[in-house]
């Protein structure tokens, strides 16, 4: 009877150990393609891939919720309108690729207050391997070929600073299934160089998890137990954006000698739409991306906005 009692309680640990356990890392990635929005739509940029893996940090301050500490790696790919033999010298955008390792923490307040940093280091050039990723992805989903690689954003080396800032609007009228945020961020490095500011607002179609514990900015990953964790809910993210310098539009600072330049639209106005929706150790986005005209294009002038779709998937350890 003592051996069927110790069984049990055994049984009843390991249960609440999965079912109500920690879950205290993510791993994950996060797909981005104009082919998510359209079939017709292969532009400006066409791919990105990141892996991610993030985990909770050691946190003694009282005002903050808790620390994340994450980790990337990443490859952006950026090509003209046409991509096709016949309009291969008609370019309103250069070809590039942008080959990155990242290492970044990220502070959440009792507040709902958000404070993200980040530090990349990379290529730009045929040392990102854009060309070979782009051409290998379309012979194996049976897409059409791509010309005009020779003409891509020569080689430069990439040391890149992000910082976002996110502050809850109207904190004291608190309400169950909308919110609002203030967010703005800053580039600062040799490939990416802006700021940009706007408005963030979450509608859930259940309720809202406080922004420390919701995945809208990757904050999943927790200390505490969890059990039956869910959020579903749309977000909108209209931005104002000012670019001071893009390496993948006006080659390398320092000594470019890439074949095809163009001169920055320095004002765009961008926004971002989509669905976030997660359970227990599972999280899932789809985004919808809007950029607007990002460079001056003298000769053709048909360079325009843009937009691509983004899949995020995560799943959440212990």
């Amino acid at each position: 009877m003592k051996e069927n009692k110790n069984a049990f309680a055994i049984v009843l640990i390991l249960i609440s150990t999965f079912a109500f356990g920690q879950r205290t890392t993510e791993i994950g990635f996060i797909s981005d393609n104009d082919l998510y929005t359209s079939s017709k739509n292969d532009m400006y940029y066409t791919n990105g891939l990141e892996l991610f893996y993030r985990f909770l940090s050691k946190n003694e301050n009282e005002k903050i919720n808790k620390k994340i500490t994450e980790f990337r790696i990443g490859q952006y790919i950026y090509n003209p309108r046409f991509i096709n033999e016949t309009a291969v010298d008609i370019n309103d955008r250069p070809f590039a690729g942008y080959l990155f390792a990242e290492a970044g923490r990220s502070f959440f307040y009792q507040s709902e207050s958000v404070l993200k940093t980040d530090f990349q280091l990379g290529f730009l050039g045929p040392n990102a391997l854009g060309r070979e990723t782009q051409e290998s992805f379309h012979h194996i989903i049976g897409y059409k070929k791509v010309f005009g690689w020779d003409n891509q954003i020569h080689n430069a080396f990439a040391v890149q600073a992000h910082v976002m800032y996110s502050k809850k609007l109207f904190p004291n009228n608190h309400h169950d299934f909308i919110d609002f945020h203030f967010q703005s961020e800053a580039n600062l490095g040799t490939i990416f160089t802006g700021v940009s500011t706007g408005l963030l607002a979450r509608i859930g179609f259940k309720k809202l998890l406080p922004i420390y514990d919701s995945n809208l900015h990757d904050a999943s990953v927790s200390a505490q137990p969890q059990s039956n964790v869910r959020e579903f809910y749309f977000y909108a993210m209209p931005s104002v954006n000012y670019q001071f310098y893009d390496a993948t539009i006006e080659g390398s600072m320092f000594k470019d000698t890439s074949p095809l330049t163009f001169d920055l639209e320095p004002l765009r106005f961008n926004a971002e739409f989509g669905l976030k929706y997660r359970h227990n150790n599972f999280n899932l986005s789809y985004s919808f991306i809007y950029r607007g005209r990002e460079l001056k294009d003298p000769i053709h002038d048909t360079n325009s906005g843009y937009f691509f779709g983004s899949i995020r998937l995560g799943y959440l350890l212990k």
